[in-house]
């Protein structure tokens, strides 16, 4: 019998009898026991079988994890950058083994520290950076820092990173990584360095160039106040039109990188539109005479004469343009045209088209035309002349005019340039048109003028005469000093470029005398740099205002005659 079965019958207490009368019973209970040990073993040998299995499974996935995971640090650690993984507090978990390369660190010391600790140090200002990103949960962040490592080599160091979430969208950490930029940063301030140095070069020629040109400007306004004959009125506005033309050329070239910066602002002012047609017309009329060309202008009808807008940067398109047609114009003519497209209740849109029976632009030309320094043809230069950035310019100021030059031109049949201004209607009915005469009312004034530069010290002597003004020119600021303790006045053109004291230092000495009505005296800087790179200089020296060189002789006037009035209101 099974000895499960012998082991019941003993605690039953059956007896021979018994198990004779209950043999066929007892027969079938031993066989299900033998059964049930059979069916057993056989599971028992499944499960060892497959435990087997499974050992032998698992031992090949961990080998492939293993694998995996060695394939993955191989990579990881090959990668020059940084990788890196943090909790919540910016606690480092992880670190690839770019990290010793770039900081000199072992990555046993860094782990479970805080990247702020290891890397800020006392810049709480990115500490406080990266903390609110942490705590604002944004996409991303990146910052660019600077790192002193344990030898005192000093590196940039670029560190961008994300966040990581749980399965239920819980914030769980930061991963990242971190690069030396070193080399762009210090290329980037190398740069920068060169940008300063050209702007301090550009700023120089601009005042060396626009001093001698003030003198040319002032003496044509000055013509224009004396007597002068009928037929001569003409050459004397060209005269003066052509030198502050010269003037906004210089200014353009000088300030070439404005354009690739974009720091040209538009100046919007009233003007006379048949005023700017003619005073074009004026300027081109001599050279299309010599060279036996028709200029014609023609202005529709319809378009308002008094516009608000900047006529100077429109002026300077139309005569880039104009120039250009003319010079490539051997035989036949060039039109200046002006025409109405669109007229509304407050606005005018206006076509303003150069047109020549010059030589044209051939067509896989016309793109590059418009870019800096490039020409039609490579001998246009040696033909023609000229830098190949008129059209460029041109481009630029349409640009920030919110236009664009556009061309139709075939090669040996002529180019037609065309762009479209909308511009502001003036409430003004009428401007004057007799802006180039200059003004010769007096002017009660008493002037001390810091002026080193003996033309323009001759102008504005001959200005002066002109408007009875009382005045005392020193060469320098120190000579300034010595004047300006001798007598008594109304106002102080102070020039900024001075040798022995400049003009800011001599605004100082002033500000800090004791008698409080010469201290306070009106100074106005007169220089020829140009507002943007003084303005601040000028408001940290007190002075009262700013003009430029070369002035406008009714700028000038202007500005005597505004202090003319509040010295009278004074007395």
């Amino acid at each position: 019998m099974h000895r499960l079965l012998r082991r019941q019958i003993a605690k039953a207490g059956f007896d021979k009898k018994d198990l004779e009368k209950f043999k066929s019973f007892f027969d079938t209970v031993g066989g299900t026991y033998e059964s049930f040990d059979n069916d057993f073993k056989h599971i028992e040998l499944i499960l060892s079988e497959s435990s087997a299995e499974y050992y032998k499974l698992n031992q090949t996935l961990k080998s492939q994890v293993d694998n995996v995971e060695n394939e993955i640090n191989t990579i990881v650690n090959t990668i020059e950058g940084v990788i890196f993984k943090t909790d919540m507090k910016g606690n480092f978990k992880y670190l690839n083994k770019a990290w010793e390369d770039l900081f000199d660190m072992p990555v046993e010391e860094a782990i479970h520290k805080n990247y702020n600790d290891l890397l800020f140090g006392i810049n709480k200002k990115e500490q406080a950076r990266i903390n609110a990103f942490l705590k604002s949960k944004q996409t991303d962040y990146s910052t660019l820092f600077k790192y002193f490592k344990p030898s005192g080599q000093k590196i940039w160091v670029q560190l961008r990173l994300v966040l990581t979430y749980d399965k239920v969208g819980n914030a769980t950490g930061t991963i990242g990584t971190m690069s030396d930029v070193t080399q762009l940063k210090e290329t980037e301030i190398e740069l920068n360095h060169a940008n300063k140095t050209k702007d301090e070069f550009l700023s120089t020629m601009s005042h060396e160039i626009r001093t001698p040109l003030n003198a040319v400007i002032g003496m044509s306004d000055i013509l224009l106040m004396e007597k002068f004959l009928p037929d001569q009125l003409e050459n004397l506005q060209v005269l003066k039109y052509s030198s502050e033309h010269l003037l906004a050329l210089i200014n353009d070239l000088l300030d070439f990188n404005k354009y690739k910066s974009q720091e040209i602002r538009l100046t919007v002012d009233d003007f006379n539109i048949s005023e700017l047609a003619q005073n074009i017309q004026l300027h081109f009329r001599q050279i299309a005479a010599s060279k036996g060309l028709e200029f014609n202008t023609i202005i529709d009808s319809g378009v308002p004469e008094i516009l608000k807008g900047d006529s100077l940067k429109l002026s300077q398109v139309l005569k880039n343009l104009l120039s250009n047609a003319f010079k490539f114009t051997h035989s036949g003519s060039v039109t200046f045209k002006v025409e109405l497209l669109e007229g509304h209740k407050n606005s005018s849109l206006i076509r303003f088209s150069v047109i020549d029976t010059g030589i044209g632009v051939s067509y896989n030309k016309q793109k590059d035309i418009f870019k800096s320094f490039v020409q039609a043809t490579d001998n246009t230069s040696m033909l023609y002349g000229g830098s190949g950035l008129g059209l460029y310019i041109s481009k630029e100021l349409l640009k920030i005019q919110e236009s664009y030059l556009k061309l139709d031109s075939k090669k040996g049949e002529g180019s037609t340039f065309w762009f479209d201004i909308l511009f502001e209607h003036s409430d003004l009915k009428l401007l004057d048109t007799q802006s180039y005469i200059s003004k010769t009312e007096h002017i009660d004034l008493k002037v001390l003028v810091a002026e080193d530069n003996s033309l323009n010290a001759l102008l504005l002597k001959k200005l002066f005469k002109k408007w009875n003004i009382d005045y005392v020119i020193a060469k320098n600021g120190e000579e300034l000093l010595e004047k300006f303790s001798e007598d008594d006045f109304n106002l102080i053109l102070m020039d900024l470029q001075m040798p022995i004291l400049d003009g800011y230092e001599t605004t100082r000495c002033i500000r800090k005398l004791n008698d409080s009505g010469k201290s306070m005296i009106p100074i106005i800087a007169l220089t020829a740099f140009s507002k943007s790179e003084v303005s601040d200089k000028i408001k940290r020296y007190k002075m009262n205002g700013y003009l430029s060189k070369p002035f406008k002789v009714n700028e000038l006037h202007a500005l005597l005659k505004f202090y003319s009035n509040k010295k009278q209101q004074v007395v």
